[in-house]
């Protein structure tokens, strides 16, 4: 699809061939090239740790990106990590798009997405209610955690080296950084 238009909708973006790297951020295509080795071994190290612990008191679902999540007719994200909780199983659609807003939601920085997902998508996460959300800094080995309190995010804790951080949405979940980012 030829980026001509200024201004695209969800369905235009649900016609898109499947695989083409694509979200749909406030109306507009925004290409969203493979991540590097780096960011990968990051995703790897929180999901695997996140879905032992998910899986292990059945907690709900864990899934990664590529995985759409809609929003609303202008934004359509594809978050690094998301988490549906137990009972919120009516946000998986059966052609495979998150239909709402996931308990968690874990999105890993680089130095190209930075902008976007620490100010765009957080203030689409926390309009349309993501309960927690998590920015990784990849190249400062932090991890920000901001949970929704009232109508909007409150930095819950900031972790690094030596340090860990807890989910209040994925009970019992602890992350020691040292672990995810091999210090």
């Amino acid at each position: 699809m030829e980026q001509t238009k200024s201004k695209y909708t969800a369905d235009e973006y649900f016609n898109l061939p499947e695989g083409e790297p694509y979200q749909l951020i406030g109306g507009e295509l925004t290409l969203t090239p493979a991540p590097g080795w780096q960011h990968q071994r990051i995703s790897r190290k929180i999901e695997m740790r996140l879905a032992a612990h998910i899986e292990k008191h059945e907690l709900g679902e864990i899934f990664d990106a590529p995985t759409d999540v809609f929003f609303s007719q202008e934004n359509v994200f594809q978050p690094d990590l998301l988490f549906i909780s137990k009972g919120r199983e009516n946000l998986l659609s059966q052609n495979g798009i998150i239909n709402g807003s996931p308990d968690l939601v874990v999105e890993i920085l680089s130095p190209s997405t930075a902008i976007v997902d620490t100010i765009e998508k957080k203030e689409v996460y926390e309009k349309y209610g993501v309960k927690e959300y998590w920015i990784v800094y990849r190249e400062g080995h932090t991890v920000y955690v901001y949970v929704l309190k009232g109508s909007g995010y409150e930095l819950a804790q900031k972790a690094g080296k030596g340090e860990k951080v807890h989910s209040e949405v994925v009970k019992d979940f602890e992350l020691y950084i040292d672990e995810v980012f091999c210090l």
